[in-house]
């Protein structure tokens, strides 16, 4: 075979293994606290624990709160820009970072809020049953 073909096989097969790599790396499953520990980066889904203390720190530029997991595990996060403006509506989180000393630090938080527009179908399909 010629040295160009075999390189440019080769070269193809290099940045396919190296893409593949990449995105294996980059994917992430949803885990609980406990499975996070021994992740070094994780999406755990929970929902805010309100009993418990939580607001943003002056001093580390840090908001944190308290979360339970699906299992009922309840930790304590730490995120790193001040408190979104729903948070105290949101149904469920997603903090995604890592657990670091039996904290979860989060670079990302994603919010399921409750919809409007939910409200507004239901109101909208009993006002039809009357008719």
């Amino acid at each position: 075979m010629k040295p160009k073909l075999v390189l440019g096989i080769f070269s193809i097969v290099l940045f396919t293994s190296l893409l593949m790599y990449n995105f294996g790396n980059s994917i992430s499953t949803y885990v609980n606290f406990e499975q996070a520990e021994t992740r070094s980066s994780s999406h755990v889904v929970g929902v805010w624990d309100s009993s418990q203390e939580y607001g943003f720190s002056r001093e580390t530029m840090q908001f944190s709160f308290y979360m339970k997991d699906e299992d009922g595990d309840v930790r304590r996060v730490v995120y790193p820009r001040p408190k979104p403006n729903n948070f105290e509506q949101a149904t469920q989180l997603v903090v995604i970072g890592e657990m670091r000393n039996n904290v979860f630090h989060a670079n990302d938080m994603l919010m399921k809020c409750p919809s409007k527009y939910n409200d507004m179908s239901e109101i909208e399909f009993s006002s039809a049953e009357g008719n």
